[in-house]
């Protein structure tokens, strides 16, 4: 009989803005049944919480069923082997794209993301840059050639959010529909309303 476990979802916050994806993601996912995370966190996005949101890493790291650090190439997510179902990067750096992109797995979340591809399993880039060269536009159509999904952390405005709160959940809710997590974060689009 196989062994049974949880579904597992890894996490990855590296050193671009926007670290509440991340950190909204994990709230979130906490509160699902049967449902384990994996998370690391790069040095530049522990910097990036510390001054975005004024967390420091315990804060982070209680929110993850697992910690790993991203020296640790010999972690469990570093392995094919490790049935994981979908890793998300949350936000993910232009050095992170590029690392994935060429396949360096010179950390761990480069390594996992690796693994991740190479066993044809789901991975989400929050990739975060603005304005994009042509060297960040390359790496990401190399992932999307891999088979990885890019998601930059876009706003819909059609559901007229009223928060900043309420623009990261109807993001981390798409992104949490790339891997078959219920929720009800953001309403569902319904059509165009009549009279418009």
């Amino acid at each position: 009989m196989p062994d049974q476990h949880p579904r597992r979802l890894i996490i990855a916050i590296t050193g671009a803005t926007g670290t509440v994806y991340g950190v909204r993601l994990l709230q979130v996912l906490r509160d699902v049944s049967n449902i384990e995370t994996h998370l690391m966190i790069s040095d530049a996005g522990m910097l990036n919480l510390h001054q975005e949101l004024d967390m420091k890493r315990k804060e982070v790291e209680a929110l993850a069923d697992v910690t790993h650090s991203v020296r640790d190439i010999g972690a469990s997510i570093a392995s094919g082997s490790f049935q994981s179902e979908c890793m998300i990067v949350a936000p993910c750096s232009m050095k992170t794209l590029a690392s994935v992109a060429h396949g360096l797995s010179d950390n761990l979340i480069a390594r996992a993301a690796d693994v991740i591809l190479k066993e044809r399993r789901r991975l989400i880039l929050m990739v975060r840059e603005t304005p994009l060269n042509l060297a960040h536009l390359r790496n990401m159509t190399a992932v999307t050639e891999m088979g990885g999904i890019i998601f930059p952390p876009l706003p819909g405005f059609y559901h007229h959010p009223q928060t900043i709160a309420e623009m990261v959940d109807h993001t981390v809710g798409r992104v949490l529909d790339l891997c078959a997590v219920s929720h009800a974060l953001t309403p569902r689009w319904n059509g165009i309303k009549d009279g418009a």
